[in-house]
């Protein structure tokens, strides 16, 4: 068996956060086809991504997909000299994962099956608040418990102009007044409604200075008997991410920006975050989750993915941590789930807050082809 084509498929998602998924077709010679998945936060950076993924037919058609390890290497050391991190990680995640699927396909086997068997019969999730105002936040964490999850996260901090106004620009990292009296008292609130038992996490979005985010957490640790707080400061500095670490109590996480294991070396090495998150659509897919678990597991930290885009983006998540003795939770963005079932020809079964993976093999899905050939902004074009 050879590979025959990668295309990328960039497909309209409404009614979602993101708005459209990009994800990877990988054909093959005998008729096999996988599928994986990349959704970048941004359309600039999906439509660069595309370019990449089929620039890589030149690099890999004609290759074995069951050489999974060898062809992440190959497309990862492709990259070195332009920079082994960010956009490359993403298109070899969406290509290793489709392989996955490939030969889960040929052995009859799911993914986790082929990475040393089941730990858990399903995947606990955590999933977003996803309120719009203070009056609504009380139905909505309602709605959440109601689902079965136990577990869920939002980023209290109100976007001011002037005042890093977006969770993808970093100005000056500072915070009003105003605004962490407003934090805060969201956070008072999701306490309240949620009661003691509902595990509440907090993201920073990577958004603030040192002396800022310790500021809020210490306060928003007092308002509301927080779980975690996620990304405190921008991912590019160690050092700023220890300042905070060692001047508040809550759990810190952090990793959806983090690529590879080499990424994950210092944080798991000098003890800078009590979970980590990697994405498997960013990271370097599931060759590479597998491997940043492992290493995380030597240091007793669970691991928590970042999986809240697409459906292969979840599955794939949830195909892993099926095999990690240290697995917390696997986030999703909604506690319905049902946006995703258009996507795909069986819908996913997240009932009891968790995730029922399907007994098919590969991912265990497949993809509904008539709604993303009506609603490709790219779609089927390999070059």
């Amino acid at each position: 068996m050879r590979i025959d084509s990668i295309s990328p498929w960039l497909v309209k998602a409404e009614g979602t956060y993101w708005g459209e998924f990009l994800f990877v077709e990988v054909t093959t010679d005998e008729g096999v086809t996988g599928w994986g998945e990349i959704t970048t936060t941004t359309h600039m950076a999906n439509r660069a991504v595309v370019a990449m993924v089929r620039q890589l037919n030149d690099l890999l058609v004609g290759e074995d997909p069951s050489q999974i390890e060898r062809i992440w290497h190959k497309i990862f050391r492709s990259f070195t000299y332009m920079g082994s991190r960010g956009a490359s990680c993403h298109a070899i995640s969406g290509i290793d994962i489709a392989l996955w699927d490939i030969r889960g396909k040929v052995l009859g086997l799911p993914i986790y099956e082929l990475l040393g068997g089941a730990l858990r019969d399903n995947i606990p999730l955590y999933c977003h608040g996803n309120w719009t105002s203070l009056e609504s936040m009380e139905q909505k964490i309602n709605e959440v418990i109601e689902s079965g999850h136990t577990a869920f996260k939002f980023d209290p901090f109100p976007h001011t102009a002037g005042e890093s106004p977006s969770n993808d620009d970093y100005l000056d990292g500072k915070m009003s007044r105003a605004g962490e009296r407003l934090a805060a008292d969201m956070t008072a609130r999701a306490r309240k409604y949620a009661g003691p038992d509902i595990e509440i996490l907090i993201d920073a979005h990577g958004r603030f200075n040192v002396p800022t985010a310790i500021r809020l957490c210490r306060t928003l640790e007092e308002a509301g008997d927080i779980d975690w707080f996620e990304e405190p400061v921008p991912p590019e500095s160690y050092h700023a991410l220890r300042q905070v670490r060692e001047k508040v109590s809550a759990k810190i996480a952090v990793g959806e920006r983090l690529h590879t294991r080499w990424d994950f070396v210092p944080i798991l090495e000098n003890e800078l975050a009590d979970f980590i998150m990697p994405d498997v659509t960013w990271t370097g897919g599931i060759s590479e989750l597998k491997k940043i678990a492992t290493m995380a597991e030597a240091y007793y930290v669970p691991v928590s993915p970042h999986d809240a885009s697409g459906p292969i983006n979840v599955v794939a998540g949830a195909q892993v941590m099926m095999t990690v003795p240290n697995f917390y939770r696997l986030e999703t963005s909604r506690h319905d789930l049902s946006l995703y079932n258009r996507f795909v020809q069986v819908p996913l079964d997240n009932t009891g807050g968790c995730l029922h993976l399907p007994d098919g093999p590969g991912l265990g899905i497949e993809m509904n082809m008539e709604f993303l050939r009506a609603n490709a902004l790219v779609g089927g074009v390999s070059r």
